[in-house]
This record gives structure tokens, C-alpha cells and sequence, in this order.
């Protein structure tokens, strides 16, 4: 790997100096003298590989998602979670009937005044909304669980407030409260067989304080 990067910068920089050159007289460069043709260029690295050469994860927790860019902003957590959910696709749905890129029911879209699935399902900005709406309706369900359980550890996880939000958004604010209240004894799993405790460790840390709890909080 190490050598095809050197290769693809090398390259770059012929280029790059040539086109400079170029820039300053009146000469033209014929770029179809230089190719890659004959250079063992991979672009395909491995998850792995991006972990060990980029991180160091102190936990060594497989479920870590690494984004250089996102990090543990908002942002990032909500894109996690979508990929988590759907893989990022707004069009999505799954075998039990969930909609879009953050897999939301019926039922739930309706307390946040949605009332038609299938238009949801063809706006993407409307599941943003709704992905933003959701969350803030659920802190406030749970904001004293957030209040009174943030830094404990239950399972052998801290529980941190991102953690509470994306496992509300899995399993529904009640059973999150039903898992902290009996200290991760009533662990919720879903269909798939993913679990609140799951979600706990995968979406801790991350920034959720753009999040403002909110009773009445719709997407429209």
C-alpha cells in the first residue's frame, strides 16, 4: 500500500510541476506522454487496514466507526446511526416495514406529524427534519434517565447521552428507560436482534448537545 501511495504522489507531483511550468511560457505540454500505465495502483483499502494505520482505539472496540472528518460532532453521530440503520439510503426499507435512511415506523412519524409514509420516504429533507424532530422529543422524554444515568456504567458501559438518543431512536424512549431504570437487566432487541445495550457502546460520545429537548418538537 505503502508503495502505491508513494507511486500516486510522485505522479501528482510530475504532473503538478509541469502544468506550473507550462503556466509561465508559452510552451504547451503534451500530458498524453504521461500515464499511469505500468504502475500497481490500489485503491481499495480495508477497514482494518484504515483503523491500524489512522487510529489508535484505547477501548479496542470492534464497533467503532472512524470518520476523519465527522468525528463525534452531531453530524457524525447521525450519520453513523443512518449508516447503522440503512446504509445511508433515503429510499430504504426494510423487511418490517421501516422507512429511509434513518429506518423510521409509522407510528413514530406520526407523532412528529408525519402522516404519509410513502411521501417521507421521497424527501430526503423531510427525514432529516424528522431524524432531528425524533431526537428532541426523546431527550425530553428522557431527560431526567439522561440526568440521573450519564457516567454510570451499566454492562460495562459508560452511558453517555448520545448513547441514550440512538438507543431511544432503536428501541423507543420507553424501553430505554425500562433498560437504565433496571440497570441494563430489560435489554430491548429488535427483530434483528439488536439490542439497547448494543447501541449504548456503538453511539457513545458523541456530541449531542444541538439536541434541545422538546415535548412538541415536529418535522413539519
Amino acid at each position: 500500500m505503502v508503495k502505491n501511495i508513494v507511486s500516486i504522489v510522485a505522479l501528482t507531483l510530475t504532473i503538478s510541476t509541469l502544468l506550473y511550468f507550462s503556466f509561465q511560457s508559452n510552451e504547451t505540454i503534451d500530458l498524453s506522454k504521461y500515464s499511469t500505465s505500468g504502475l500497481n495502483l490500489n485503491y481499495n483499502v480495508s477497514i482494518e487496514t484504515d483503523k491500524n494505520e489512522f487510529l489508535s482505539d484505547s477501548n479496542n472496540s470492534t464497533d467503532y466507526e472512524f470518520s476523519p472528518f465527522l468525528g463525534k460532532s452531531f453530524v457524525g453521530f447521525k450519520e453513523a446511526l443512518a449508516f447503522r440503520e440503512s446504509g445511508g439510503n433515503y429510499f430504504s426499507v426494510n423487511t418490517y416495514g421501516y422507512l429511509g435512511k434513518y429506518q423510521f415506523g409509522a407510528g413514530t412519524l406520526r407523532l412528529i406529524g408525519i402522516y404519509n409514509p410513502q411521501k417521507f420516504l421521497h424527501n430526503p429533507g423531510l427525514q432529516e427534519k424528522a431524524f432531528v424532530a425524533n431526537a428532541a422529543r426523546n431527550k425530553w422524554i428522557l431527560r431526567r434517565d439522561i440526568k440521573n444515568f450519564v457516567g454510570k456504567r451499566i454492562n460495562g458501559i459508560i452511558v453517555t447521552e448520545s448513547g441514550i438518543l440512538a438507543a431511544a431512536h432503536l428501541a423507543g424512549p420507553g424501553s430505554v428507560k425500562k433498560y437504565l431504570r433496571s440497570y441494563g437487566l430489560d435489554n430491548f432487541a429488535d427483530g434483528y436482534g439488536t439490542t439497547i445495550c448494543h447501541y449504548m457502546k456503538r453511539f457513545s460520545g458523541y456530541d449531542t448537545s444541538f439536541v434541545k429537548p422538546n415535548k412538541k418538537a415536529r418535522a413539519i
